[in-house]
């Protein structure tokens, strides 16, 4: 079974039985926790199998050797039923296992913990494991149970970060193994560092669920493969809808990254192109252009910016359809080892599709990158002073979260996101050296604060 999922729901009971021997809780005896740790497990089972609208007997296998027993195909119904496992109330429970774990961590509970009080962080990571093999039983696993799984892990997640125990992929003291099988002691996955960084990014929520959903199914086919099972292939070539500055080329680099490290692509690298590095003046001069660019992206993925602009001049004398025609032809001679992601505005992105039938057969997976709010605008405003050694003043915050606000009301259309924060940045930057310049003898603290003075005017 990949991953060790076995020795993972071994640790599960061994602490189980640590959170007896220390009376965490006041648990008296070991029978209400440790069955109600199976038994969520098979809900957890249950609940992404139904996804299909059966259990097949490869789930139920799969459950019965992972936790010891299965119940019978109507007792499993009839578990669904009374959980309300198809409702939105089940994916919102904390199994009662982590909110033990988690109060045992949070207090340190347990002297000489051999789990190093990461045991709330072992539960969430069996959990993620555990659906992960239930989805490879399934002879066609689905888009929509890796968006639950992964929904309901990251809500798992929050919960440990809620209370300050969840632990970082390099800080992680426990076995992992990725899906290879290939044991890591102490040297943490670089895959789970990569999701960790990106999933630390601000906003982007229903873009991190896409992203983390994506890498559960693409986990799930290398197990299926892995037992020798057929595994269709999962769609990679993308379509990213949104505003400038929305984060669509950091999620590029990062799931160029991801591929690598999952041995989708070989190289990972990524190119990134606009109009002007794939359409050229005369007949012939476009095609051989973009095969060039798509030689260069072999391997790793090949991010078109603006991919609208290829078609706007169609049906008069304009070479972009010729960009288009090849790089369809691309797409499918090179299917294995190049992925395509084309970008834009949500609006002008639907027109392009819709401009070639051929381009909508090819892409078949959307990610829309919402403006950032006012709030999260802060957040990058605070990350971006924080690694040039700047800071706001509590004046400064407040006026500089005014300014956003007022902006977001106006739904401009110009809204830059996150590179109007850049530049209302290094306006302020400018403003504060400006000020500072004139102080005979500037303190520490007055060389690295920005005041409310230098935002006042600032204008985008």
């Amino acid at each position: 079974m990949a991953n060790n999922l076995e020795e993972m729901i071994r640790h599960c009971e061994e602490i189980c039985k640590l959170l007896i021997d220390y009376e965490v809780a006041d648990l008296v005896d070991e029978s209400p926790i440790h069955e109600s740790f199976r038994y969520s497990l098979i809900k957890f089972g249950t609940y992404l199998s139904e996804m299909d609208g059966k259990i097949s007997q490869e789930e139920r296998d799969c459950i019965e050797k992972c936790i010891g027993f299965c119940p019978g195909v109507e007792d499993l119904k009839q578990i669904k039923y009374r959980e309300k496992l198809s409702s939105a109330e089940y994916g919102k429970e904390i199994p009662l296992l982590l909110k033990y774990c988690v109060l045992a961590d949070a207090r340190k509970s347990i002297k000489d913990d051999p789990y190093h009080h990461q045991k709330g962080q072992i539960v969430v990571d069996t959990y993620r494991l555990f659906g992960q093999t239930i989805m490879a039983c399934n002879a066609n696993p689905s888009e929509r149970a890796a968006r639950k799984l992964t929904v309901y892990c990251d809500r798992l997640t929050s919960f440990l970060e809620e209370y300050g125990v969840k632990v970082s992929a390099m800080d992680k003291m426990y076995p992992v193994k990725d899906v290879s099988g290939k044991q890591q002691e102490a040297e943490p996955q670089e895959l789970e560092k990569i999701l960790e960084s990106f999933n630390a990014l601000v906003g982007l929520q229903a873009v991190k669920d896409e992203v983390n959903s994506l890498v559960n199914l693409i986990k799930v086919q290398k197990m299926r493969e892995a037992n020798g099972f057929k595994a269709p292939g999962v769609s990679k070539h993308m379509v990213f809808s949104g505003n400038p500055g929305t984060g669509k080329t950091t999620v590029a680099r990062t799931l160029a990254d991801i591929y690598r490290n999952l041995g989708v692509l070989e190289k990972g690298q990524l190119v990134e192109v606009d109009r002007s590095g794939l359409v050229k003046g005369y007949i012939g001069q476009t095609a051989l252009k973009v095969k060039e660019v798509i030689e260069s992206a072999l391997g790793g993925i090949l991010f078109i910016d603006e991919a609208y602009s290829l078609v706007v001049g169609k049906g008069e004398g304009d070479f972009g359809q010729e960009a288009v025609d090849t790089l369809l032809k691309a797409m499918e001679d090179h299917r294995d080892d190049l992925v395509v992601i084309v970008a834009g505005y949500p609006d002008l992105m639907n027109e392009f599709l819709e401009s070639n039938p051929g381009l909508k057969s090819r892409f078949n997976k959307f990610i829309y990158f919402e403006d950032y709010t006012a709030k999260e605008q802060i957040a990058i405003l605070k990350s971006m002073c924080e690694k040039q050694d700047y800071k706001l003043s509590k004046s400064a915050e407040k006026e500089a979260l005014r300014f956003f606000e007022e902006r977001y009301r106006l739904q401009l259309e110009n809204n830059g996101n996150a590179r109007d924060v850049r530049n209302y940045m290094e306006k302020a930057i400018s403003n504060h050296a400006s000020r500072v310049v004139s102080v005979s003898e500037p303190t520490k603290e007055c060389l690295c604060t920005l005041e409310k003075e230098d935002l006042e005017k600032i204008t985008l």
